[in-house]
This record gives structure tokens, sequence and C-alpha cells, in this order.
């Protein structure tokens, strides 16, 4: 009896022993989980005040995807972030162009005006379709005019002769001048937010009597060719490039009487343009092929020639114009 009361007696101890321990044990346990938390809202709330949270969106369960409603924004609102450019660039950049290029489509690349590319590249400021694929471009960080120092030149003059401002020209690093500096001719500034006028190229056109059997214009204007738009209506361009494979037809956006059919030296290669009797004209650049001569009427729809990339161009594209009583408008303001 004695050694069985001794074995109980420890099988007592020893249970009580492990109670006591694991109890212990998940009193240790909670403490640090309760510790843990309080440093992770504080972390959390450090963090949100000084990061943006995107939204969640959470899978709509429907076919058409993530909807609107379904956007969870969170209850933290965040600190804004300061506004910082997307590109940040510091130095005078060279560009080769590539295929396909055009100079709205650079200039978005760099995240500047066209009007800047055509008023550091002399070869191409006055026509900005001579771009040519290999050519090197020179791309300034910031908007405005790059200018070639001449003899009799001061700061003022520049500013002045750019619409620009003095001081600027001056402030911008790149330049590395001082205000009491002497210019050096062919020294080179760069003019920021400076101007210069856009010279418009011309085109020669029909100037014969109108037809007889001309067609009359509708005022309204179907697209030309179904494609990619490639180049916006800007004030060195002032049309719309929509490009296409090499080959697809070219339709009369409305009817009329052509004006002018074949090949064109200021860069458009095969030209058409077609009058519409009503003060409006369109013209068609780049052609591969032609399908109308001078003098024909066309209905609106008709086939009058093939996408190419003739003249000045990097890639098929058709160049699209629309003129109003003497002034170029723009295409996307008509077309429907």
């Amino acid at each position: 009896m004695a050694f069985r009361d001794a074995l109980e007696h420890i099988f007592q101890s020893n249970y009580l022993a492990r109670i006591v321990s694991h109890i212990a044990l998940l009193v240790l346990v909670s403490a640090v989980a309760v510790f843990s938390q309080m440093r992770w809202n504080v972390a959390a709330q450090t963090e949100a005040e000084t990061t943006v949270v995107m939204p969640i969106i959470e899978p709509d369960m429907g076919v058409g995807g993530p909807e609107f409603n379904d956007i969870v924004y969170p209850t933290v609102i965040p600190s804004p972030l300061p506004n910082i450019p997307k590109h940040q660039r510091s130095a005078i950049e060279q560009y080769t162009v590539q295929s396909n290029d055009n100079v709205s489509r650079i200039a978005d690349k760099f995240e500047i005006k066209p009007e800047t590319i055509l008023w550091a590249n002399p070869q191409i400021e006055n026509d900005p379709d001579l771009l040519s694929i290999g050519q090197v471009l020179t791309i300034l960080p910031i908007n405005g005019v790059y200018h070639t120092v001449v003899t009799g030149d001061s700061v003022d003059k520049i500013a002045k002769k750019y619409k620009g401002d003095a001081s600027a020209i001056i402030d911008y690093e790149l330049n590395n001048i001082h205000s009491g500096d002497a210019l050096t001719v062919g020294q080179k500034l760069i003019v920021p937010e400076g101007k210069k006028p856009i010279v418009q190229r011309t085109v020669q056109a029909y100037g014969g009597p109108i037809p007889a059997n001309a067609a009359r214009g509708t005022m309204e204007f179907g697209w030309p060719v179904s494609g990619v738009i490639t180049q916006k209506f800007w004030s060195g361009h002032l049309g719309i490039d929509i490009g296409a494979p090499l080959g697809t037809r070219v339709l009369a956006a409305d009817s009329g009487f052509v004006i002018f059919a074949g090949w064109d030296k200021t860069g458009y290669g095969n030209f058409i343009a077609i009058d519409h009797g009503n003060g409006f004209v369109t013209t068609y650049g780049h052609f591969e092929s032609l399908a109308v001569n001078a003098g024909d009427s066309v209905k609106k729809g008709q086939v009058i020639g093939r996408v190419g990339s003739t003249g000045r161009s990097t890639g098929p594209h058709l160049d699209f114009r629309i003129r109003q009583n003497g002034a170029w408008r723009n295409p996307f303001l008509f077309l429907k």
C-alpha cells in the first residue's frame, strides 16, 4: 500500500506540474500575440500616413468581370504623394527614327510637344513628313526652341524673338550662362516655352472649271480608310495619319470631283485632292496606286486608290486632311 500511495503521489504531482506549465505557456503565447498586434497596428498606421493604398478590386462572379461597384476603397485616407513627372530628363538626347515613326508619335514618347521637335531639328522644321528611317533627331528635355547664337545676339533679343522669358533662359541649367555672360557665336541655347511660326507647305491643285457633271458633297464625311490613328492633328500636321496595311482600299470621304491626282513633290507622294463643291476640299496622301484622275467626278465611298508609303513616309498610312474655305480643319470634328 505504501508503494502504491507513493506512485499516486508522484503521478498527481507530475499531472499538476504539467497543468501549470501548460497554463503558463498559454499565457506567454497570448501576451506575445497581443504585443505583436499592437506593433502591427502602429506600423500600419504609420505606413498609411505616408503611402498610397491602391483600391482592392474584388472579382465579379459574372461573365463581364469586375464592375465599378466592386471597387472597395480602404477606410484609411492616405496622404497625397508629391506631383512627380513621369520622366525627368536633364539632358539633350539623340533619337534614331524607326519604322512607322512620325513627329507626333516621337513627341508622345518623350512627353514633349511635337513643335519642340521641329524647332530643334532644322531638317524637318518646315515639313514634319520629311522624316526618314535612320534619321537622327535632337530631343530637348523640355518644351521650347533650340537656338544657335549668331552675331549680334543677346539673351534679351533671343527671348523677344521666340516670345520667351530672358530670366528663364539664364536660369535654365543646361544653358550654363549667367546674366553678365557674353554669348558666343555658334553657342546652343534652349529657350524654355519659346515659340516659332509654323510654315505650312502648299500643294498644287487643279485650277480649271468645275466639270458640269461633278458630284456635290453632302457635308457628311465618312472615314476614308479603316486603320489606326498614328498621328493626330496639330499645328505642324494639319490632318491625321491613319495607319493601314499596304494596298488597303481608300474611299472618297464625300462626293465631289478630283482636282489633283498624281505625284506631289512636297512629300505626299501619290496624292489626291477632291473638291466637294461646297467650300470643302479633302486631300489624301502617300498612295501606293491611284484609281481616279484629275477632273473625275466621284461619289462618297468610291474607291480612289490604295494605301501606300510613297513620298516622305516611314510606313504605310494615309495622310488625310479637310480644308474648309481655305482653312485646314481637324478631321475628327467632321468624320462619322
